[in-house]
C-alpha cells in the first residue's frame, strides 16, 4: 500500500465539498473502479457478492438503504454531483461546487494508480 498515495486521497476527500442526495436514490451507484489504497480501506467482499452486484451494475457496496461505506466512499463516487461534469441526475449539487483545480487533482489521481473495480 503507497501511503502517499492515501494522504493523496484523504488531501482531496477534504476539499470535495458535500450536498444531501434525494432519499433512496442511487442513480450514481453503479459499478465504478477506485484505487488498491481506496479498497483496502473498504469492507472485503466475496466474488459472489461482486458478481451478484454486477448483474445488477450495483456497487457491491450499496444497500437496501443507501451506500453501506458512504463516510469511506471512493474519490469518484463523491466527485459525483459536485461539478458540472458529473451532475447528479435529479439535480442535487453542493452550495459551492467542486473547484476546477481539485477536479483535475481527483482525475489526474484516478488516471495515474491502480484502479480495480469495486
Amino acid at each position: 500500500m503507497n501511503n502517499n498515495n492515501l494522504e493523496i486521497v484523504t488531501r482531496l476527500r477534504e476539499r470535495i465539498p458535500t450536498f444531501e442526495c434525494v432519499p433512496g436514490c442511487h442513480d450514481c451507484c453503479g459499478p465504478v473502479t477506485t484505487s488498491s489504497e481506496e479498497m483496502s480501506c473498504l469492507p472485503v467482499k466475496t466474488d459472489a457478492e461482486h458478481d451478484a452486484a454486477l448483474e445488477e451494475w450495483n456497487c457491491v457496496h450499496l444497500g437496501p438503504k443507501g451506500c453501506k461505506v458512504y463516510k469511506q466512499r471512493p474519490l469518484i463516487c463523491r466527485v459525483f454531483g459536485t461539478t458540472s461534469n458529473m451532475p447528479c441526475p435529479n439535480g442535487r449539487k453542493p452550495e459551492e461546487m467542486l473547484d476546477t483545480e481539485t477536479e483535475a487533482q481527483v482525475h489526474h489521481y484516478i488516471a495515474n494508480t491502480r484502479q480495480v473495480l469495486v
